[in-house]
């Protein structure tokens, strides 16, 4: 018999506080805290208000001031910095990190987003790197399901196209994976399912009815 699959859950608890001596954001201690589960959710905040530093602690890099929260499933974060061996090109890196059948699908879609997977990854500008990141990520997620992604920035220099193509193919895979995306969206028009703020040194969530806003309505909530 096969085992139960965990869905995928991220808890926030009610009095959690992040940051690096300070707090710079925390979850009000009268409130019922933030529960996210399958699908897509962007968090959403102004530089330097707390996002890399809220996923670092939802991957166990750091520790809360306060508080607790817990990632249900298998964890992955995707930072923004992260780089491969310049002289490997993506062909290499597919075949290292990936599964067989995955690995395929990667260099499908690696071609739709026009990407030289024989290209040294040294050579490749700075949204193509970002393409073999994100690919690696989407595509080690495991058959059964029940991932968390935690990915920060991960549309930073991705063209139009690209970043479409890849919020398109999260919205058709919603099953078993939780992405937290932190983002700037950089067109108004951009919506929104879920959105989790960090503004004015608290974290909230909209979803539901309220998530039927565009990025261009949610910026008015960030300070």
């Amino acid at each position: 018999m096969n085992p139960p699959t965990v869905k995928p859950r991220i808890h926030l608890a009610r009095g959690l506080s992040i940051g690096y001596g300070e707090s710079l954001a925390s979850i009000e201690s009268d409130g019922d805290g933030i529960v996210l589960e399958g699908g897509t959710h962007y968090l959403l905040a102004r530089n330097g208000r707390g996002k890399t530093t809220l996923l670092k602690t939802l991957a166990g890099v750091l520790n809360p001031l306060e508080g607790d929260y817990s990632c249900e499933g298998r964890c992955q974060y995707l930072s923004e910095d992260l780089t491969f061996d310049r002289e490997l090109p993506a062909k290499v890196i597919f075949e290292a990190f990936l599964k067989k059948g995955k690995c395929a699908e990667a260099f499908d879609l690696a071609q739709t987003l026009e990407l030289d997977v024989k290209k040294p990854y040294g050579q490749l500008s700075t949204g193509n790197k970002r393409k073999v990141a994100l690919l690696v990520a989407d595509f080690s997620v495991q058959d059964r399901g029940h991932d968390v992604l935690l990915l920060d920035e991960p549309f930073t220099g991705l063209d139009t196209f690209s970043r479409e193509v890849f919020q398109k193919r999260w919205n058709h895979n919603q099953d078993g994976v939780l992405r937290l995306v932190s983002c700037h969206p950089d067109f108004d028009s951009m919506e929104v399912n879920s959105s989790v703020l960090i503004s004015d040194g608290k974290i909230t969530h909209m979803a539901g009815d309220e998530s039927t806003q565009c990025w261009g309505e949610l910026k008015t909530h960030l300070n």
